[in-house]
């Protein structure tokens, strides 16, 4: 037996919903495949969404530096979410036809080479050029991960497997904005882009080595649109995925606009916090590292729903309390609202690769394309409320937009 069989389980009878065939072969729980995997999800979810991220604590620094307004100024983070969405979905497609851990390794390299790129860029829309191609470039990660674990792990145990990787996402998203506060403290915010390039080269040729081979993968020959389309087009008509992609775009609506903001609120005039001491708020993710796994666990036993309810709730509670002037409720509030976000995104992304009956890679990408469309418009969008009403005026549109999530929520149906 090969060394890649030996920590696999044994081949399931259950039908094949991926590629038609009579058997699969699941990674399980205990395994050193299992672990080996677990470890990997985690590094690729570090390394690309501290990518994508770590620009929020710097926005005002960005507004200084280039003479641009906030909502402009959102636009780094905004450019990259809003191609990803998009990319998201081609990469979706091709990894039928490339396959699924090859291209996830490309997209993590060249995108660490150009976080340093774009690190030495002095005019303003060259920089945003520069990370809206990596948006494009990222694309071959978030979908392909997630349906590299609808198709290779024991679906017993896909909501905990899911919530790890999530874990990962929210461990690059904080150490992302936290390093790159912390470091532009004491050197410039163009040197801590530079290091966290080379951290993330790093930590994707560990990903590369400790990913185990797809099992119940089967590549597809050539590119047809029209297959694609198909699918895609299935995946729209599935009212039970349709209403997951509802929760993609509302979740990361409440979740995003406050954290964007909330930079330039604590550098205004009540508080005057240093980029180091904003930062520090970021490590609310923390919270969203461990309710995700939770939330990942719990979800395989008591139903997908109520986690997603349950963080709306989170969401509604956490927003509404960050309108209150003192710190430490600030604080609280943000950390609820990390809460909230991680729990329902963790249940809800974990559904979709279950409820989809086959080609998981699509499904998964629309979720993201609603996913990181919610983070980009509605990113952005905030500024306009920025402009107009101060914190006051994100608090109440994303108080709004978590009160529509939590009906909207009220309908859904395992």
């Amino acid at each position: 037996m090969s060394t890649s069989q030996s920590y696999l389980s044994q081949p399931s009878t259950q039908p094949n919903s991926n590629d038609g065939n009579a058997s699969l072969v699941f990674i399980e729980r205990g395994t050193a495949a299992y672990r080996r995997a677990g470890w990997a999800l985690f590094l690729a979810g570090f390394s690309s969404f501290s990518l994508i991220y770590c620009v929020q604590p710097l926005l005002p620094i960005f507004a200084k530096e280039f003479a641009v307004s906030a909502a402009q100024s959102s636009l780094a983070l905004s450019y990259t979410t809003g191609v990803l969405a998009f990319a998201i979905v081609l990469a979706g497609a091709f990894s039928q036809s490339l396959g699924r851990k090859g291209l996830m390794c490309v997209s993590m390299l060249l995108t660490a080479g150009l976080c340093v790129a774009f690190s030495l860029m002095t005019d303003w829309n060259a920089f945003l050029i520069l990370r809206a191609l990596m948006g494009l470039l990222l694309g071959g990660v978030p979908a392909v991960a997630m349906a590299w674990l609808a198709e290779e792990i024991d679906p017993a145990h896909l909501g905990k497997s899911m919530g790890l990787y999530v874990g990962g996402t929210a461990f690059g998203a904080m150490m992302g904005r936290v390093g790159g506060g912390v470091l532009t403290e004491f050197v410039s915010w163009r040197m801590a882009m530079g290091t966290l390039g080379v951290l993330c080269l790093l930590t994707t040729l560990g990903f590369c080595w400790l990913l185990p081979p797809s099992r119940n993968f089967v590549r597809q020959s050539g590119f047809s649109l029209s297959i694609h389309l198909r699918y895609w087009g299935k995946h729209l008509a599935n009212m039970k995925l349709l209403a997951l992609y509802g929760v993609a775009f509302l979740l990361p609506s409440v979740f995003t606009t406050l954290f964007n903001y909330a930079t330039f609120h604590l550098a205004g005039p009540i508080y005057q916090l240093s980029p180091f001491q904003s930062s520090l708020l970021f490590l609310a993710f923390a919270f969203g590292m461990v309710s995700s796994t939770l939330s990942g666990a719990l979800a395989d036993r008591f139903g997908r729903i109520p986690m997603i309810q349950l963080g709306f709730v989170c969401l509604l509670l956490g927003s509404a309390t960050t309108i209150w002037q003192p710190l430490w409720l600030l604080a609280s509030g943000i950390s609820l609202v990390a809460i909230g976000f991680f729990i329902g995104h963790s249940a809800a992304s974990g559904a979709v690769g279950r409820i989809a009956p086959q080609a998981k890679g699509h499904a998964t990408s629309l979720y993201l394309l609603f996913y990181y469309l919610g983070n980009s418009v509605t990113g952005t969008l905030g500024g306009w409320f920025w402009h107009l009403g101060d914190w006051s005026g994100v608090v109440v549109l994303t108080t709004v937009i978590a009160m529509i999530g939590l009906i909207f929520s009220l309908f859904l149906r395992e």
